[in-house]
C-alpha cells in the first residue's frame, strides 16, 4: 500500500512542483509523513493501518522526485552530482537507522507501534528546518519573481559566477516564452514530438525501470528472507546481517558522492552494473547450489518428534527422494536441522511454532525458508558486493541524471513521469519476487535480474548521455544534437565545443 501510495504522489508531485514549487511541495511530504506516521502507531485496526501506509506512501512519491530536483536546482554545477547523491546517501543512511530502530524495539511492549510511529520525528524535523530555506531560483525566475531569484543565486554562487548564472537562466526562461505563446498548455505530445525531450525521458525513465527490474529493492525489503534462504536459519542472525547490508548501502553511497563529479555520471553506471552483472551471477550460482544439495530428510528423524511430522511428508510415500529444498517447498513443512550436523540428514516437521521449539529444544536449528548449506556464507559475500556496487552508481545516478536532463519548464512534468515509473516498477518487482522464488527458485530469480542488469548496461551505453558539469541549460543542446550517446569521456561542461556531439 505504501509503494501504491508513492506511484500516485510521484503522479501528482510533477504538477504541485511546478505549480506551487519545490519547497512547498517538500513541505506537503513531510506533512503526509508525519500524518501517515502517527496514524500507524495509533491504529485501532488495520483499516487505519492501511490509510497510514497510503500517507506514507504519497509522502515518499512526493518526495522522491522532489528533493533530487530541489538540490539540483539550488546548487552549482560542479558539486551538483555530489549535492544529489548526498541525498540518495542519506536515504540509504535512513535505511541503516531504520534497522537498527527497529532491532531497538523488538523487545518493547507495543513493538511495531514504536517502529512505525517513530518515523514522524525526522519528518517533522524537516517540515520545521524547510521553513529556514528558500524557494528554487530558477523555479521563482520562470514565475517572473527575479529579484528574489536573484538574491538567491547570489548566495550560491561565488559574486564572479553570479551574472553569468543569471543570463543562462533568463535565456531558458526566454526560450519558454515563446514556446508557450506557440503552445498555451504543456501537452503529452510535446514531450514526444520535441527531441531534446523525448530522449531525455527515454534516458530518464530507462534509467528509473533498470534501477528497480535488477532487484535493488528486494533486496533491501527481503533481505532477512534472503540471509534465511542463504541457509542462516535465526530470525535474530538475519536480521542483523540485514542491518550490514544496510550499511554497506550506505557506504556505497557515501562513495558515489565522491564519484559523481570526478569519474562523471556515465561511466559510474558502467561501472555499477559491471559489478552487479558479476555480483548476481555469483547470487544466482551459490543458491542454485543451495537448493540441489540440500540435505535429505529422515523418516526416522522425523518420526522422533511423535505426531509433528509433516502431513504431506507422511503421505508421500516416495519419502526417500525428499530432501530439505523439497520439504520448505510445503507450505506447511519445515525442517528440523540433525543435532549433530546441520548438513546431515534431519526431519520434515509441521511449520508450526510448535515444532520449532521443540525442534530448538533438542539444539538443533529451525528452517522455514531456507535449508542450511556449506557455501551460505558465498551468499553473503555476494550480497554485499551487489549492494555496494549498486548504491555506487544505480542507486544514486538515475536521480542525479533525471534531476538535470530535463529542460525547466518540463522539469516537473517530466521528473513526475521518472519517479512514477521507479515506483510502479518496484510495485511490480517486489510483489512478484516472493512469488518468483517460490516458483523457479531464488537461484533462477537472480539469474533473470543479471539478464535485465546486461540489458540496463547495454541501454546506459547507448542512450544515457553524460552530464558530468555541464551547466542544465546545455545538456538540453548535446540532446537535440545526438540520439545515440554511446561516446562518455572528455566532456568539459560549458566550455566543450559546441559542435561536440558527444
Amino acid at each position: 500500500m505504501a509503494i501504491a501510495g508513492a506511484i500516485i504522489g510521484a503522479a501528482v508531485g510533477g504538477w504541485l512542483n511546478d505549480r506551487f514549487g519545490r519547497r512547498l511541495t517538500i513541505l506537503l511530504a513531510d506533512f503526509l509523513f508525519f500524518a501517515g506516521s502517527a496514524f500507524m502507531a495509533t491504529a485501532p485496526n488495520p483499516a487505519a493501518l492501511i490509510m497510514g501506509r497510503v500517507f506514507v506512501g504519497l509522502g515518499v512519491g512526493m518526495a522522491s522526485m522532489t528533493c533530487p530536483l530541489y538540490i539540483s536546482e539550488t546548487s552549482p554545477a560542479n558539486i551538483r552530482g555530489a549535492l544529489v547523491s548526498t541525498n540518495s546517501f542519506l536515504i540509504t543512511g535512513g535505511q541503516f537507522l531504520s534497522y537498527l530502530i527497529n532491532l531497538a524495539f523488538t523487545k518493547a511492549p507495543g513493538t511495531w507501534r514504536w517502529m512505525l510511529g517513530i518515523a514522524g520525528l525526522p519528518a517533522l524535523l524537516q517540515f520545521t528546518l524547510m521553513l529556514l530555506l528558500p524557494e528554487s531560483p530558477r523555479w521563482l525566475y520562470r514565475k517572473g519573481r527575479e529579484a528574489e531569484a536573484k538574491s538567491i543565486i547570489e548566495k550560491i554562487y561565488r559574486p564572479e559566477e553570479v551574472e553569468g548564472e543569471i543570463m543562462a537562466l533568463k535565456e531558458s526562461v526566454e526560450n519558454e516564452v515563446i514556446e508557450i505563446e506557440a503552445a498555451q498548455s504543456i501537452k503529452l505530445t510535446e514531450l514526444v514530438k520535441t527531441k531534446a525531450i523525448r530522449r531525455g525521458l527515454t534516458a530518464g525513465v530507462g534509467l528509473q525501470v533498470f534501477q528497480q527490474f535488477i532487484g535493488i529493492n528486494t533486496v533491501m525489503y527481503y533481505s532477512p528472507t534472503i540471509v534465511q534462504l542463504a541457509g542462516f536459519a535465526s530470525n535474530q542472525t538475519a536480521l542483523l546481517l540485514s542491518l550490514a547490508t544496510a550499511g554497506l548501502n550506505a557506504l556505497g553511497s557515501i562513495a558515489s558522492i565522491y564519484f559523481a563529479d570526478r569519474s562523471g555520471r556515465k561511466k559510474l553506471l558502467i561501472f555499477s552494473l559491471s559489478g552487479v552483472i558479476v555480483s548476481l551471477a555469483v547470487l544466482s550460482a551459490v543458491f542454485q547450489g543451495t537448493t540441489t544439495h540440500s540435505p535429505p530428510v529422515s523418516l526416522v528423524e522425523s518420526n522422533g518428534f511423535g505426531g509433528l511430522m509433516c502431513e504431506d511428508y507422511a503421505a508421500g510415500r516416495a519419502s526417500a527422494t525428499w530432501d530439505c529444498t523439497r520439504c520448505l517447498k510445503m507450505q506447511s513443512c519445515g525442517f528440523c536441522s540433525s543435532s549433530s550436523n546441520k548438513l546431515l540428514p534431519g526431519a520434515c516437521l509441521i511449520s508450526n511454532t510448535t515444532a520449532g521449539n521443540k525442534c530448538r529444544a533438542y539444539g538443533r536449528q529451525w528452517y522455514t525458508r531456507g535449508c542450511p548449506s556449506k557455501n551460505g556464507w558465498l551468499a553473503l559475500i555476494g550480497l554485499a558486493l551487489y549492494i555496494m556496487f549498486f548504491s555506487l552508481g544505480m542507486g544514486t545516478v538515475p536521480w542525479v541524471v533525471n534531476s538535470e536532463i530535463y529542460p525547466l519548464r518540463y522539469r516537473g512534468i517530466c521528473g513526475g513521469i521518472a519517479a512514477t515509473s521507479n515506483w510502479i516498477s518496484n510495485l511490480v518487482v517486489s510483489q512478484s519476487f516472493l512469488s518468483l522464488t517460490q516458483a523457479i527458485g531464488i537461484g533462477w530469480t537472480f539469474f533473470i535480474f543479471g539478464v535485465v542488469s546486461i540489458l540496463g548496461l547495454l541501454f546506459v551505453i547507448i542512450y544515457v548521455p553524460e552530464t558530468k558539469g555541464m551547466p542544465i541549460e546545455d545538456i538540453e543542446k548535446r540532446l537535440e544534437k545526438r540520439a545515440i550517446q554511446i561516446k562518455f569521456w572528455g566532456n568539459k561542461g560549458r566550455s566543450s565545443d559546441p559542435s561536440n556531439k558527444a
